[in-house]
């Protein structure tokens, strides 16, 4: 019988670390969320446990694909494939340097 787990990976990579940190600064680090904290007074220390969850969340992803287990990295996708989501239309955003 398979039961859905947290498992936590404690093999270090820095390569994995830094990805996961800017990639949290990325979707976190400015935008709406800095308005929503202010709005909801959220606490440094509650956005710090919301921060530290995502890079914690988007390392595991990332181990899992630098392992190419896609076996597991489908089954995330179908399990937290659910018809009820916070947005609507998804538009791919991405930032970066480009020559002028």
């Amino acid at each position: 019988m398979k039961v859905w787990t947290k498992v936590l990976i404690t093999d270090k990579n820095k390569d994995v670390d830094q990805i996961a940190r800017s990639l949290t600064n990325y979707l976190y680090g400015y935008g709406p969320i800095l308005d929503i904290c202010r709005k909801y007074k959220i606490t440094r220390k509650d956005r710090r446990t919301l921060d530290q969850y995502t890079a914690n969340r988007i390392a595991g992803l990332l181990m899992l694909y630098l392992s190419k287990d896609t076996k597991r990295i489908n089954d995330i996708i179908n399990k937290y494939d659910l018809p009820v989501i916070n947005c609507s239309d998804i538009i791919p955003q991405i930032e970066g340097y480009i020559n002028k």
